[in-house]
C-alpha cells in the first residue's frame, strides 16, 4: 500500500540522517476530498532536515483559505527512533505500536511525511498552525470529542494531547511500549469519532520534543586527554521582576496538568511563559504564567503576622488553572506555608478533588470536578527576595523527623528498655555458697538466711 510506505520511509531515514541536530517527526494526513487532498512534498535529500519555514511554507499550500478541521496529535515525546523500535519492522508486525496510526495512514485519501523536523521549541507546531489557520487551539481529549458540536463551515484546531514516558539511559524499555500504545489507543478512539461523525480532517501526529537527542560533538580546537566530568545545567527559574529587582520566584522540575481522571500529563515546564498579569506588593503576590497552548496558572499568595510566633509568615492561598476560559480552582492555605523571609520547598505538591492533596480543588464546577496537578521539585518565594537572583532558606514540607525516623527510635528505645532490664535481673542474682555433701549429714539451713 502506498500509505504504508510512509513508516518505511521513517525507517530508513533513522540509517541515512547524519546530523545532530534536534528534529522530531511530522505525518500529516487527511479523510478530505481529492479536491483538497494534501499538495505532494519535492524530493528530499537524503538526510534533510526540514526547517520551520519550510514546514509553515507547506503548511500555507495545505490549507490556503478554504475552512479545515485539523486533529493535532501532540505526543510528550516523539523521535523517528520510535518508529525503528517499536513499529514491528522485523516482520513482527502484530508486535507493532502504531496500528491505528498505520491504519488511519491507509485509510486516508492523502498523506505525506517529514521523518526530521527542526525543533526550536515545544510550542513550535501548534504555533504555526495556529497562525496558518487563524484559530486558537481547543484542548481535548477522545470522551470530550464524542460531545462537541463541530461547525465543518469555518476552520478548527483540535489539539490532543499524548503520554510518553521514556527512559535515556535504554533504547528499548517496557515503559516505551506501553506508552506508545496507550497514545495508539487514543489516536485510534479519536479517529473513530470523527469517521462516526462523517467529518473529513486533515490529521498531524508530532512530537512536543524529541525523545532522544544525539549531541553532536565536535573535537576541533578540543584538548585531548583527560578532564574533568562537569554537571549538567540547571534550567533558571521562572522570575517576576520590579523595578529591576526580583519580586516572586518560582522553580520546578515538572509542573503537570491533566484535564481528565484518567487523562494524560502535561509538562508546563517544558514550556516557556509569559508573565502578563503577574504583581505584587508587601502583603500579597500573584504570578501568572500564561502558556502558548491558552493554558494559565496563577499562584496567589499573601503574608501577615502571627502574635503566636512572634514573626510574619506567607501562605499560597490558592492555584488557579484555567483552559479555554473554564477555571479550577486549588486551596493550598492548609499545608503550603512558610516564614516570610524563607521560600518553600515540597519534593511532590499533588493537587486534585482529593481532602489529602496539598492542593484540594475547591471548585464546585462539574467540568473541572476530574482536574489534577501534580508539581515535582517544586520551590516558590513570593516576599523577602533578599538574595537577588537566589532562593532564600527553604522551608521544606518535609520534617526532619518523619514518621519512620520516630518508629525507628521508638522500637530501638524498647529494645533498650529490655536489654537494661535483663541485664539487672542477671547482676541480682544469688547463687548459692553452700553444698550439700551425700557423705555428711544434711545441711541445716536457719530460717534467719
Amino acid at each position: 500500500s502506498e500509505r504504508f510506505i510512509i513508516l518505511k520511509v521513517l525507517l530508513f531515514s533513522c540509517l541515512v540522517t547524519v546530523s545532530f541536530t534536534a528534529q522530531v517527526p511530522v505525518l500529516i494526513w487527511s479523510t478530505e476530498s481529492k479536491a483538497r487532498s494534501l499538495p505532494p512534498l519535492p524530493p528530499l535529500a537524503a538526510g534533510h532536515i526540514t526547517s520551520m519555514e519550510e514546514l509553515g511554507a507547506y503548511f500555507s499550500s495545505a490549507f490556503g483559505s478554504d475552512p479545515h478541521t485539523v486533529l493535532l496529535f501532540l505526543q510528550a515525546k516523539l523521535s523517528k527512533e520510535d518508529f525503528a523500535v517499536f513499529g514491528g519492522v522485523y516482520g513482527n508486525k502484530e508486535d507493532s505500536a502504531f496500528k491505528n496510526l498505520e491504519a488511519g495512514l491507509q485509510t486516508s485519501s492523502s498523506s505525506v511525511s517529514l521523518p526530521a523536523v527542526e525543533w526550536l521549541g515545544s510550542s513550535g507546531v501548534p504555533a504555526l498552525l495556529q497562525e496558518k489557520l487563524g484559530v486558537s487551539p481547543v484542548l481535548l481529549d477522545a470522551d470530550t470529542l464524542a460531545h462537541l458540536s463541530i461547525d465543518k463551515t469555518v476552520s478548527k484546531l483540535l489539539l490532543i494531547n499524548l503520554p510518553y514516558c521514556s527512559d535515556s539511559t535504554k533504547l528499548m524499555s517496557s515503559a516505551d511500549m506501553d506508552s506508545l500504545l496507550s497514545a495508539d489507543g487514543i489516536i485510534g478512539n479519536v479517529l473513530s469519532t470523527m469517521k462516526a461523525k462523517n467529518i473529513p480532517y486533515v490529521a498531524i501526529y508530532t512530537g512536543l520534543q524529541p525523545s532522544r537527542v544525539i549531541p553532536e560533538i565536535s573535537v576541533s580546537g578540543e584538548h585531548i586527554g583527560r578532564s574533568l566530568l562537569q554537571t549538567a545545567d540547571v534550567k533558571p527559574p521562572i522570575m517576576f521582576n520590579v523595578s529591576g529587582a526580583p519580586c516572586i520566584m518560582l522553580w520546578a522540575e515538572k509542573l503537570n496538568v491533566a484535564f481528565s481522571a484518567s487523562g494524560p500529563w502535561m509538562d508546563l515546564a517544558t514550556q516557556t511563559p509569559s508573565l502578563a498579569g503577574s504583581a505584587c506588593n508587601s502583603t500579597n503576590s500573584q504570578l501568572v504564567l500564561n502558556y502558548p497552548l491558552g493554558i494559565t496558572l496563577r499562584f496567589v499568595m499573601s503574608q501577615r503576622f502571627y502574635p503566636a510566633s512572634a514573626r510574619n509568615w506567607f501562605t499560597l492561598e490558592f492555584v488557579e488553572l484555567r483552559s479555554n476560559s473554564t477555571t479550577a480552582t486549588f486551596s493550598g492555605s492548609r499545608f503550603i506555608y512558610a516564614p516570610a523571609e524563607y521560600s518553600y520547598h515540597c519534593q511532590s505538591v499533588p493537587g486534585s478533588v482529593k481532602d489529602d492533596a496539598m492542593l484540594v480543588l475547591s471548585s464546585t464546577n462539574q467540568s473541572t470536578s476530574a482536574w489534577r496537578l501534580d508539581f515535582v521539585d517544586f520551590q516558590i518565594q513570593g516576599f523577602g527576595l533578599a538574595n537577588g537572583t537566589d532562593f532564600s532558606y527553604a522551608s521544606d514540607c518535609a520534617g526532619f523527623f518523619t514518621a519512620g525516623i520516630w518508629m525507628g527510635l521508638l522500637t530501638s528505645l524498647i529494645l533498650l528498655l529490655i536489654f537494661i532490664y535483663g541485664l539487672h535481673m542477671i547482676m541480682h542474682l544469688n547463687t548459692m555458697d553452700r553444698f550439700d555433701d551425700p557423705k555428711g549429714p544434711s545441711i541445716s539451713v536457719p530460717q534467719t538466711e
